[in-house]
Order: structure tokens, then sequence, then C-alpha cells
């Protein structure tokens, strides 16, 4: 038996769920799980259909990329997600998507702005979308400069990965990740239905103003701070 067993049959589930949840199509996206004690993470074969898709299948990945273990390749965007294990301690899965709604965000180039209570009761901010690479970065180690290319986007943003746990790509698509692969997924979902309110409110009304300042501290503290009351404690 594998001693990656269970870290495969966790990032499967992950996979599992992408089209489950609408976020992804054929074989777009991927999802990876962490083991910070073997410093490895289990990842999506490349190319291979979801529906096909096994737990055996996962693809175990060290931070410089080696297969540890595995007989198919590993997803294209390994790399990405192995810069930002790498440089990012706290996280414990990534989610990588092309859904509809926050990919179109992604493609305009633009931050999606906090307009509701549902974007409040997950961020105090605008999701961030990182600027085209420069050219250099695409036509050097394209896949490795993405993760650097998130990691400097919030930077340049002030913001922690810990407090947004997700961003958008310009002109590519959104990352999310979390504190496992199953909150990761979670982010993953919340972006896109945050990205579609926005699209749509957008459409009713292009100049809806951002949402205020004392609702978005309300809403975000009920569930998120020292004093939260949402759901069960």
């Amino acid at each position: 038996m594998s001693k990656y067993k269970l870290l495969k049959e966790e990032a499967y589930e992950c996979n599992r769920q992408l089209p489950e949840l609408g976020l992804v199509i054929f074989t777009f996206g991927n999802a990876s799980v962490v083991s910070r004690e073997n410093s490895v993470f289990a990842i999506k074969p490349s190319g291979v259909p979801y529906k096909a898709l096994k737990p055996e299948d996962m693809v175990i990945v060290d931070f410089d990329n080696n297969v540890v273990e595995g007989n198919l390749r590993p997803s294209s965007d390994t790399k990405t997600h192995a810069v930002l294990y790498r440089q990012w301690d706290g996280i414990g899965g990534i989610v990588h998507t092309h859904s509809t709604y926050a990919t179109a965000w992604a493609q305009a180039q633009m931050d999606i702005p906090i307009l509701g209570t549902t974007h409040a009761d997950h961020l105090t901010v605008d999701i961030p979308c990182a600027p085209v690479m420069r050219d250099e970065m695409i036509k050097g180690d394209y896949e490795r400069e993405t993760g650097f290319q998130i990691i400097n986007a919030l930077k340049d943003k002030n913001l922690s990965h810990l407090e947004v746990e997700m961003i958008l790509i310009a002109n590519h698509a959104p990352f999310s990740w979390g504190e496992s692969g199953q909150k990761a997924v979670y982010n993953s979902a919340v972006l896109e239905e945050i990205a579609r309110m926005a699209a749509i409110t957008m459409q009713i009304n292009g100049k809806a103003p951002k949402l205020k300042e004392t609702l978005i501290e309300k809403h975000f503290q009920r569930k998120h701070g020292a004093d939260a009351y949402y759901g069960q404690q």
C-alpha cells in the first residue's frame, strides 16, 4: 500500500468536486493537497477527464517538481502549486479552475469589487486581479513564474494570503487556496459565485457603488471576528 494513499484520496475528492460544483468542464483546472510532513503534494494528472479519474491516478510531487510517486504526468500547473506551497507555509490545498464568471473578470483584467454582503461574508476587500505577466516571464519558466505573479500581486496590494485566499490572473483564470484541500475547493466555489453576482450587478447598474464600510465590517466580523455569532459554537 502506498504511504500516500490518504493524500491521494483527499486530492481525488477535491478534484471530483470541481465538475460537480460547475467549476470545470472536460479537463480544465486542477486541485492539489499538500503533506507538510513529507514535503510533497498530490495533484491531478494532466489532461485526464474528471470522469475517468481514480484516487490512484493522483501524482505525488515534491516542492522541486520531482515526481515522487505516480505513472502519469502531473498537471501542467504543477510548478505554480509547488511555488505557492514552498513560499506559503500556512496553506494545505490549492485549486485552479477556468470557471466562467471568475475567468471573465480575469480576462477583463479587473478586480472584483466588493458590492454586497455575500462578498463581505468572506472578504473585506475586492478580489484582486494580478496584472498581465511580463513577456520575459511568459517566455521563461511560465508556470513557475505564475506562482510568483500571484505572490507579488498580493504583496503589491499589501494583502495577506491567509486573509485573501483567492486571486485572478489577468487574461488567464482564478486560483484559490486554503488551510486544507476542502477549504480551497470551498473558496473556489465562493469566488465563482461572487464573480457571477458582481457581473450581473454591473449589468443592471454599471455605476453600482461599493458596499459601505460599516456593512463590510459587520458581515465579516459576525462570521470571522473574535465575537462571531454566525453558525454553531
